[in-house]
């Protein structure tokens, strides 16, 4: 480590955070803890975000690995017409909690949604239901945010921020309360190249900024957008630093630990392989990419994918909440900060990706692909926009036009300008590299005890990529798209009809150049026959070659 570096985490470490070192120190001497099960046994906790991707298999962890666990308090809004209770009643019937309905059928009397709206002052809680949670609740799981990167600023810090310093204002009125538990992302600092596992200072005063948006108008917010973000690709990243900043803030007062997720994706092993539910970050791609519609992608084929499986993160959660709240009377009261990544552990590259799913999908292909999967990663500006051109927007104008001819509503140029948007949010995260601290992480791993490490396992280094990516694929098709495994057969048919088609056109495009541009003029057909000769010629050089060798 370099001695500039060296000085920056000193400084940090002197404003109050705790680097891995610092967590081993704070823990020695205090054995005989529980083990994580025990720990959750009795205990009553509260999780926003739980019908999310995240907190759908954290509340199923929880209840199938912590089976003694008291209460699960769920914030909850009413959405599309949707009651709360209607929203969790619909979440706990889906097939992620098949193993907790096998072990216990009423798991969900241990269950209490809690109407609430990030959105509103005081999260919209009910005087009876924050007097309620105040005196029960052990432990919080802070997961509810706004994920999309391209979030108007002023909703983003509502959603990000404000949200959570109203948190911390509740949390604050729990006297039983042992561990906030905050989910961060590993991109909050993705301005540095090098991201310890501290809180670094923020790039403006949260509380300041938000009063000072407050009375902006929209309009002016975004005109300045670009300027407060600076040399941040978009707000999501923006937002997550300065709540981060504003949860060490309340180190003094609240036992927390801030989760560092990278790119999280399908699920590795639990409840089983490849449980997913959203086209949210690399799913959306993989299916695209599945589909044929995603031809090319600018990456960085060597660049670290930083992917971790969504069970992996929420392992550790329940792990730091464990290790927060049974070690909080042995350490000095600072935020632990855990850098949940796969990068610098057990490393996988772009193009590597790139390979595993195009092989997945043509194994397993998706029902209806508009085209055979074939996906081509550039770094390069222009060869991207070449095949942009050539892969995505002129077929899209023919099927279009077909549609039209047809009677049909043209759609496909719409997908494909979707997809072009979006593919542009994930540039910056797919062209580069990072290198974060994980101590914290490896500390955390060696404090559970054999049994604990095999049921909450986040040890990335057992992680087989390849079988990983080609779970994810296969459950992209189940529960995503919902196509049954049993019309495989019929998919791979109609790839391979795709695949007589791109013949003939390919077929009738040559003889149409002939036709119409070699064989009319007497040049052109001497530049034709000089190739082909040539490429006989070397061919038959190859040939002799291999003759004489052998």
């Amino acid at each position: 480590m370099s001695t500039e570096r060296q000085s920056e985490r000193r400084d940090l470490g002197a404003s109050g955070e705790q680097t891995a070192a610092d967590a081993q120190t704070a823990t020695a001497g205090g054995g005989g803890m529980v083990s994580i099960p025990e720990y959750y046994a009795g205990k009553s906790v509260l999780i926003t975000g739980a019908t999310g991707f995240m907190g759908k298999v954290l509340v199923e962890k929880l209840l199938r690995s912590c089976p003694e666990v008291k209460a699960l308090y769920l914030l909850v809004r009413p959405k599309d017409g949707q009651s709360m209770q209607q929203r969790v009643s619909d979440m706990i019937t889906c097939k992620l909690f098949d193993r907790v309905r096998e072990d216990d059928p009423d798991f969900h009397r241990k269950i209490f949604p809690v109407s609430s709206e990030l959105t509103q002052p005081g999260l919209a809680i009910g005087p009876q239901d924050v007097e309620k949670l105040s005196a029960c609740v052990n432990v919080i799981f802070h997961c509810a945010a706004t994920i999309r990167f391209d979030e108007p600023l002023k909703h983003a810090l509502q959603l990000n921020v404000i949200a959570t310093q109203q948190l911390l204002g509740l949390a604050k009125r729990m006297p039983h309360l042992e561990a906030f538990v905050h989910i961060s992302t590993a991109y909050a600092n993705c301005n540095r190249k090098h991201i310890d596992e501290v809180i670094y200072p923020p790039p403006v005063e949260p509380r300041k900024l938000i009063e000072s948006i407050e009375w902006l108008d929209d309009s002016i917010v975004r005109d300045i957008t670009p300027r407060l973000i600076g040399d941040r690709p978009n707000t999501y990243t923006y937002t997550k630093a300065l709540a981060e900043y504003l949860v060490q803030q309340e180190q003094e007062q609240l036992d927390i630990a801030i989760i560092r997720p990278s790119i999280v994706g399908a699920t590795w092993q639990e409840p089983f392989p490849g449980w997913i539910d959203n086209f949210n970050g690399p799913s959306g791609v993989f299916i695209a990419a599945g589909k044929g519609i995603l031809r090319t992608m600018r990456a960085n084929i060597d660049a670290v994918a930083d992917l971790i499986p969504v069970d992996v993160v929420i392992n550790l959660m329940l792990a730091a909440g464990w290790y927060t709240a049974e070690r909080r009377s042995n350490r000095p009261k600072t935020a632990v900060v855990f850098n949940c990544t796969s990068g610098g552990i057990n490393p996988f590259h772009w193009g590597e990706i790139e390979h595993h799913v195009m092989s997945s999908f043509k194994r397993n292909p998706l029902e209806q692909a508009f085209r055979r999967p074939n996906a081509n990663i550039t770094s390069n500006y222009l060869i991207n926009q070449y095949w942009i051109l050539v892969s995505h927007k002129f077929p899209a104008l023919i099927y279009d036009l077909v549609l039209r001819l047809s009677g049909q509503k043209p759609q496909m140029m719409r997908i494909f300008n979707r997809l072009h948007k979006a593919i542009g949010l994930l540039e910056y995260f797919s062209s580069q590299d990072w290198e974060w601290n994980s101590e914290n992480m490896s500390m955390l791993l060696s404090q559970l005890t054999p049994e604990d490490k095999k049921t909450f396992n986040f040890d990335v280094r057992q992680l087989n990529w390849p079988e990983y990516i080609d779970n994810y694929c296969i459950g992209t098709k189940k529960y995503v798209l919902n196509e049954d495994m049993s019309d495989i057969p019929a998919a791979r048919q109609h790839l391979r009809k795709l695949r007589n088609i791109r013949y003939t056109f390919n077929t009738l495009l040559v003889v149409f150049i002939w036709r119409v541009f070699i064989a009319r003029s007497q040049m052109a057909r001497n530049i034709w026959y000089f190739v082909v000769s040539l490429c006989f010629k070397f061919l038959s050089y190859f040939r002799a070659s291999s003759t004489l060798t052998n």
